[in-house]
């Protein structure tokens, strides 16, 4: 229902957004949020703009949003590296198998502590919630997946990040604002917890769900430090820390073939890096769109309390 006041002697009814102090709050905001975009755009449009200029003009700074001798060269050299490719299957199969894993273990988990007859609930949740603030150390850790079997496996990246104690909170919250009325009227019917969760929960439960994947799939995308601990083959590195070695100096077979034509290795590896960042970030670039829609209303569905 829409409230209009009527001003006085004119008989004129002047709606909320027909007031002068609200175009001007929506015309500043329009700029400010305009400005931030481009501030936050500026960096990605930079390195997408030097993936397709010549390393003698990334060398030059000449290279700002908009590509300059363009050349499409260090794209085919990158595509043709079997390294690049072999750890790009990697972090898809990470990516995949580890937000399926931890999709399973925080949905269950926070069902069950969202239950306030579950005996023990506080205790779980006091121990999820201490994970957050205090943990053992990189050195500790270390340790742990040494003597669990896990260093120089898939497992070692996978599983230590599987669940995310602030999704786990949020899907609780979540899980707490459904009606109890469905869940009774479903142990009427005969079903038990199990068949609930599955059949009543889950479907409800989409908006929530679609934003902790995403959270979950971003996170296992971008990881590189865990690899960088606990693997030592080449042939089980994702894409990111084979990113991480081009920045940090590695060579590659690609940088070998594009110096034959002779341009510094610097701006050669330049090259290589802004091509390597956009063919990494691209996935996720599509996949965002598909569940941008349940973003909000899943985030703030499980963050407040009905």
């Amino acid at each position: 229902m829409t409230v209009r006041s009527v001003s006085a002697g004119s008989g004129v009814s002047i709606g909320p957004r027909d007031t002068r102090g609200y175009r001007a709050f929506t015309a500043i905001n329009t700029v400010v949020l305009l400005l931030v975009c481009a501030v936050m755009l500026y960096p990605f449009v930079t390195v997408l703009a030097q993936s397709f200029s010549s390393p003698g003009a990334i060398k030059a700074g000449l290279v700002s949003v908009w590509p300059v001798g363009f050349n499409l060269d260090t794209y085919g050299a990158v595509a043709q590296n079997g390294t690049f490719w072999n750890a790009y299957g990697n972090t898809v199969l990470y990516t995949f198998l580890g937000t399926t894993i931890a999709m399973v273990l925080t949905t269950t988990f926070a069902y069950a502590i969202s239950k306030p007859h579950l005996r023990g609930r506080n205790v779980l949740i006091g121990i999820a919630v201490f994970t957050m603030f205090f943990n053992g150390g990189i050195v500790p850790n270390y340790v742990l997946i040494s003597a669990l079997g896990m260093k120089n496996t898939m497992w070692a990246v996978i599983l230590p990040g599987a669940i995310s104690v602030f999704n786990l909170l949020v899907m609780k919250a979540f899980f707490e604002s459904l009606p109890r009325e469905l869940e009774e009227a479903a142990q009427i019917d005969g079903l038990g917890w199990f068949g609930i969760f599955r059949r009543i929960v889950l479907p409800l439960s989409k908006p929530v769900i679609a934003t902790m994947v995403l959270f979950y799939s971003v996170a296992y995308w971008n990881d590189w430090f865990a690899a960088f601990l606990y693997l030592d083959k080449q042939e089980l590195f994702p894409v990111t820390l084979f990113l991480r070695n081009l920045i940090a100096g590695a060579s590659t077979t690609a940088s070998e073939g594009a110096a034959a034509a002779g341009t510094t290795t610097a701006a050669i590896n330049a090259n290589i890096q802004s091509v390597t960042m956009i063919l990494t970030i691209v996935p996720i670039l599509c996949v965002y769109p598909f569940v941008q829609r349940y973003f909000v209303s899943g985030v703030m569905l499980g963050s407040v309390k009905g």
